[in-house]
């Protein structure tokens, strides 16, 4: 299955490169014009057996931000510019990483990619689970946290990393390890079928499990980390 899962990335993500590129444009010339810097951010993330690879996003906060502050964003945060809050409601600065999918750091449904300090987070039986698999541009968790900026927005700012790692990151795992012992050509196709729809919604299907235990609402979140 991982042949064919490969081929449909390789294909989906070439035809969605070309189908887009108009797209492409007006992302990089409203950045362009929005504020200085860099139209791409790069970033090292976690990605299959632990290798570490540069993933591409288009930027959505002011340069150099993820060099000094905290990864963790809530919706309202400063460092967000106003290309940026478009791009962050309809995942736009995800787009860049269709070319991660043709160098085959990703795969176009799988575990969001993680920087290292949080991957290091783990739970060690899960582990290898995680990092078994290529790294998605979307997966069940992004699907239930596309409206986490809002949520986490409540959380003070010099709370929110600890609050993700203790909160947020758990229900995250489990819902990846579940995709992952769960893969078939279907689930692929339906994550991206509800992917498109919920972008044209704008919003999210809602919040993460809480963490074992906690009997609380996490305050569903796929972590941003930096621009």
């Amino acid at each position: 299955m991982e042949g064919i899962r490969r081929v449909l990335d390789v294909l989906l993500g070439a035809a969605g490169l070309v189908l887009l590129s108009p797209l492409f444009l007006v992302c990089a010339l409203a950045i362009r014009l929005g504020s200085a810097g860099r139209v791409l951010y790069r970033q090292d993330r976690v990605g299959r057996h632990g290798r570490r690879f540069r993933i591409y996003k288009f930027r959505s906060m002011v340069a150099n931000t993820d060099e000094s502050e905290l990864l963790v964003t809530g919706e309202e945060d400063p460092r967000i510019t106003r290309a940026g809050r478009w791009l962050r409601r309809y995942k736009l600065d995800e787009l860049p990483q269709l070319f991660n999918v043709l160098r085959g750091d990703m795969s176009l449904v799988g575990p969001r990619p993680r920087v290292e300090k949080y991957a290091r987070h783990y739970p060690e039986d899960l582990r290898e689970v995680l990092l078994a698999v290529r790294p998605g541009i979307t997966d069940s968790a992004t699907l239930r946290a596309i409206q986490q900026e809002r949520r986490l927005g409540r959380v003070p700012a010099a709370e929110r990393e600890r609050y993700y790692l203790e909160r947020i990151l758990p229900g995250e795992v489990r819902m990846n390890v579940e995709d992952i012992r769960r893969r078939t050509i279907a689930s692929y196709f339906g994550i991206l079928v509800r992917t498109v729809f919920l972008l044209l919604r704008g919003g999210g299907e809602g919040a993460l499990p809480a963490e074992a235990g906690s009997g609380r609402d996490p305050l569903a979140g796929d972590c941003r980390e930096g621009g």
